[in-house]
């Protein structure tokens, strides 16, 4: 399965000057998009870095024909309104996203996004530091800086650092599967994935002690998926009370126990789906969603599409699915 051309879009400052910010969101999106990982998936993505001389291997003119353009950041001065995006940029983006091209944003690069029309209408997300001038400077842009990331299918933006690798490895998962970006977030020692509607901050952060009995606790129920769980159960393992677990959790991962519990079994049936021919009532007993009946209803709920078609987009040549 070809992973497609993505397009990396630098944006120098007055000076022609690419930041040390800018330079870490490029590494990041090269990292996940620059590097072949054969043994993953063969063929790799195609990533093409955009922008004028000498900073880019491509002009503008590489956005056309990309599956994916990402603008991983803008300059300060363009932020703080002492500069301008390029015309050319602008119309390049726009000309991307009407050709029918996946347009992605991490942090900052929001405001080209913006500039381009492409998030008008749109819930959109950055790091919470420029939230509010990225909406009065675009009020049609519904600004949430109380997530990682957001999704809706043509067009996508993150916070920033972290959440810059917590959306690429998102794009990895929708286009090469679960299992493939749970194998590359091991392979940079990254969590496996992190919801996009996780917050950005959190006020209390978890003592070294109670995260650790709390990792230990989550990983423990990673392992044991298929067998019925409850939060009193996980909370005895983490040595708290369900109260106490519930609060940690919520602040460590930005959602229930419960609704974690829901996306790891998800997540492991997205896993099963891809990388086995097994018949999806088995699926359901083994990452602990019950019956096929309840398997398809989280499934479709969670991922947007049925498990059926869900394992057709990466067995095109495989045997009829068994999810009837």
């Amino acid at each position: 399965m070809s992973a497609g051309v993505v397009a990396v879009v630098l944006v120098p400052d007055e000076r022609s000057r690419i930041s040390a910010w800018d330079l870490y969101e490029l590494s990041t999106a090269s990292m996940v998009f620059g590097i072949p990982y054969p043994d993953l998936a063969d063929p790799w993505y195609e990533l093409r870095v955009c922008g004028p001389a000498p900073h880019a291997s491509h002009g503008l003119d590489g956005l056309a024909g990309a599956d994916t353009v990402i603008v991983p950041s803008v300059p300060d001065a363009v932020v703080e309104r002492r500069q301008e995006l390029p015309d050319d940029l602008v119309e390049a983006l726009r000309a991307a996203a009407a050709a029918g091209a996946r347009m992605v944003s991490m942090c900052s690069g929001a405001f080209a996004l913006a500039a381009a029309g492409l998030l008008d209408g749109r819930r959109a997300t950055l790091h919470h530091a420029y939230g509010a001038e990225l909406a009065a400077r675009h009020p049609r842009v519904t600004v949430d800086t109380d997530v990682l990331y957001t999704d809706d299918g043509a067009v996508l933006t993150s916070a920033g650092a972290a959440a810059g690798l917590d959306l690429c490895l998102h794009l990895v998962r929708k286009d090469l599967g679960a299992t493939v970006a749970g194998a590359l977030a091991s392979r940079l020692v990254v969590p496996a994935h992190r919801s996009g509607d996780r917050p950005q901050f959190v006020e209390a952060p978890v003592p070294p002690s109670e995260e650790d009995s709390l990792g230990t606790a989550l990983q423990w129920a990673v392992e044991h998926l298929r067998e019925p769980l409850t939060v009193e159960e996980l909370a005895r393992r983490a040595h708290m009370s369900p109260r106490t677990f519930h609060r940690r959790v919520r602040e460590a991962h930005g959602t229930t126990p419960l609704q974690w519990l829901l996306g790891q079994r998800v997540a492991r049936a997205q896993s099963l789906l891809e990388s086995t021919e097994l018949p999806v009532e088995r699926i359901g007993e083994e990452s602990g969603l019950g019956t096929a009946a309840n398997l398809r209803r989280h499934f479709t709920r969670a991922v947007g599409v049925s498990p059926t078609d869900y394992r057709r987009s990466f067995t095109p040549s495989g045997p009829p699915s068994k999810d009837r």
